[in-house]
């Protein structure tokens, strides 16, 4: 009887470690607990880096947020300097407090020095000053994506673009002042309450910039999807339409309604 017990006791026992051995735990949370198996993921430029073979579809999207726009000017600031806005808070951020590194390009290989950051922020293509108001524009990529392991549709904010716009740089045409990574953005400014989105009607309902993202409490416009020319809407709008800007602002949101339609399609049997 004695022996029966300890056969069973130690059966018991090696199945407890058979069975931790081989427990499951969510491969989203621990991608590489187990076997020899690795996930290749974007822990550069991703908040929220997710297992690339999860990514069913995934198209990238570049936006631009206006912010003189009505549902933007809580991003854009208060009064007529918009020192407080998000544009201003960005600069201090790179200049005042160093918290993070800006580029000269979007594929991140040629890291600026703060001078040549600040005569890009200030100068215009005339060499005249400017104001940061006078920098209304907020442009991004992201990656639109389809999570297979959690049956959600997903947006990947990778980069800010940091532009001064045509009319701002002596009509000489767009100008780039520099990239910085969302990642670099969200980390610092989710520890920073002072810079916020203001809520005009309830100040208590101020939000951090963390915060404003992860909800997309934003407007923005499609300016370019994955495509084989690598061109803006606007380069695809037929030469000889005589309002090119406006066709490629309702193409952009024929795209949006193509976005919508997929994911509201994909589960459906």
């Amino acid at each position: 009887m004695k022996r029966t017990s300890k056969i069973i006791a130690l059966f018991t026992l090696t199945m407890v470690f058979v069975l931790e051995g081989f427990a499951q735990t969510a491969t989203s949370v621990q991608p590489s607990r187990y076997g020899d198996r690795s996930f290749k993921m974007d822990t550069v430029f991703s908040i929220k880096p997710m297992r690339e073979d999860d990514k069913m579809f995934t198209i990238d999207v570049w936006r631009r947020i206006d912010l003189r726009e009505k549902y933007n000017i809580p991003l854009y600031g208060t009064g007529d300097a918009k020192n407080d806005g998000i544009v201003s808070n960005i600069y201090k951020a790179i200049v005042e407090e160093n918290a993070f590194e800006v580029y000269a390009d979007e594929a991140f290989t040629r890291p600026m020095s703060i001078s040549e950051f600040q005569s890009e922020f200030w100068l215009n293509a005339l060499g005249d000053s400017i104001f940061v108001k006078q920098l209304y524009y907020l442009d991004f990529k992201e990656d639109f994506i389809i999570d297979k392991h959690h049956s959600q549709a997903k947006f990947d904010i990778k980069y800010f673009e940091l532009v001064m716009p045509s009319l701002t740089n002596a009509n000489a045409g767009q100008k780039s002042i520099g990239f910085i990574k969302f990642k670099d953005f969200y980390n610092h400014f989710k520890d920073h309450p002072d810079a916020k989105w203001f809520n005009f009607q309830n100040t208590s309902k101020n939000l951090t910039y963390d915060q404003v993202f992860d909800v997309r409490l934003f407007r923005s416009v499609v300016r370019k999807y994955t495509n084989q020319g690598d061109e803006l809407l606007i380069d695809l709008v037929d030469p000889n339409n005589p309002n090119a800007e406006l066709q490629a602002f309702l193409d952009a949101l024929e795209f949006e309604y193509k976005l919508l339609e997929y994911e509201n399609g994909l589960w459906e049997w």
